[in-house]
């Protein structure tokens, strides 16, 4: 069977991203009921994006980070910042702005912001990669959870009446604890807009599925396994851990980055940009998805950020119908009664599936002849074969 052209899948995608925005708008209009539902396909791709970016770096390169949500929360208040004044400086109506832009309006304003965005963060994961050339493991996990919270505290820190300097009053301006609302206009802040729809999340996470998946399968990718399995072993055979490591780092963090400006532009959004977005317990969920879905598996962290998102939301929704239902379940506290079976489901499927739904294995790769999926080897001479033939390549 001949290869299908990557511009014909592009163009495929496309159309197909952009008759997913026009169906959302019209099932919207049609049934305010389904608004629930479309926006959890908004929130999925999303995740899938911040999963994939995430298992660059865990999965693929072995690095154990746990700041994600960090660079999610500096591309959230990078990216709604960017939005909201572009869309002042090109005179787009305020009321418009108030509500859910067009498909059309959405070209004139996030491209930029998103290209803005993953420069930005990844030029800060350059620098927060620089320690994984000397930590590893624990150690490496706290210095990314303490890069995580000290964005977060400077951001809720500094507030107009303490900034004595343009950095400081910039960083005052995105509001602290009660969050970036917007530019303020008159009386009232703006709020971000609501621009990103299905076009752009479904769109933007299946491309990065789509990179992840071919930069698994390139010589970078295989260069990766290889530092993560012996670094001794490639580097002997002339793979740079060091280049490999700080630039997985770097793809993660313009990924996650985006990830953030998506979330807080998405279509029907609640406007605002929280300080919420970069508590470490989101880096943790972010690290469930990888893990539920297999560890270096692009496919199986998509489909754990999938299914993450979908039963969690649901989880809420179940529960909010039976408390109407059953009087009695009303007294009870609801949000934690579907954390504790959220987190019971999750136990029963690592106790049952250990290495995650494919482990390393991806969606529609083939099996060893004996229909066993072939696993990695942790062996240093099959980490070197491995940085032999990332190098031949």
């Amino acid at each position: 069977m001949r290869r299908v052209p990557a511009v014909v899948l592009f163009a495929i995608g496309a159309l197909t991203c952009v008759g997913l925005d026009l169906a959302y708008d019209g099932l919207v209009s049609w049934d305010r009921g389904s608004k629930f539902w479309l926006h959890i396909l908004v929130v999925c791709a999303i995740n899938v994006l911040g999963a994939t970016s995430l298992n660059v770096v865990n999965g693929m390169a072995g690095q154990f980070s746990i700041g994600h949500a960090g660079f999610v929360g500096i591309g959230a208040y990078l990216g709604g910042a960017i939005v909201s004044n572009l869309a002042l400086a090109l005179k787009i109506p305020v009321a418009a702005l108030k509500d859910n832009l067009s498909l059309g309006q959405s070209f004139l304003l996030l491209p930029v912001a998103l290209v803005v965005v993953g420069l930005v963060c990844a030029a800060i994961g350059f620098v927060v990669g620089l320690p994984s050339l000397r930590l590893r493991g624990d150690y490496l996990a706290i210095v990314t959870l303490g890069f995580s919270e000290i964005v977060r505290l400077t951001v809720l820190g500094i507030s107009a009446d303490s900034a004595t300097n343009p950095l400081t009053r910039a960083i005052a301006s995105l509001g602290g604890s009660l969050g970036y609302r917007g530019p303020k206009v008159g009386e009232d802040y703006l709020g971000v807009p609501s621009v990103a729809g299905p076009f752009w999340t479904v769109g933007i996470a299946a491309l990065a599925v789509f990179l992840a998946l071919r930069l698994k399968r390139s010589g970078f990718g295989r260069a990766l396994r290889a530092v993560r399995e012996d670094e001794i072993a490639a580097a002997a055979v002339g793979v740079d851990p060091a280049k490999y490591k700080v630039t997985a780092f770097v793809l993660a963090a313009a990924g996650a980055g985006v990830a953030g400006a998506l979330l807080a532009v998405q279509r029907d959004g609640p406007g605002i940009v929280g300080p919420a977005n970069m508590k470490f317990d989101k880096s943790f969920e972010v690290i469930t998805m990888v893990i539920l879905g297999g560890s270096g598996s692009v496919s199986g962290a998509a489909i754990g950020a999938v299914l993450y998102t979908v039963i969690f939301y649901a989880s809420e929704e179940a529960l909010h119908q039976l408390a109407q239902a059953v009087p009695a379940f009303g007294s009870v506290d609801a949000a934690a009664l579907r954390m504790t079976l959220f987190a019971t489901a999750l136990i029963v499927v690592m106790l049952v599936r250990t290495q995650g739904l494919f482990g390393e294995r991806e969606l529609f790769e083939k099996k060893a002849d004996d229909g066993t999926p072939k696993p990695p080897s942790p062996s240093s001479d099959d980490a070197t074969g491995t940085a032999k033939e990332a190098l031949a390549s």
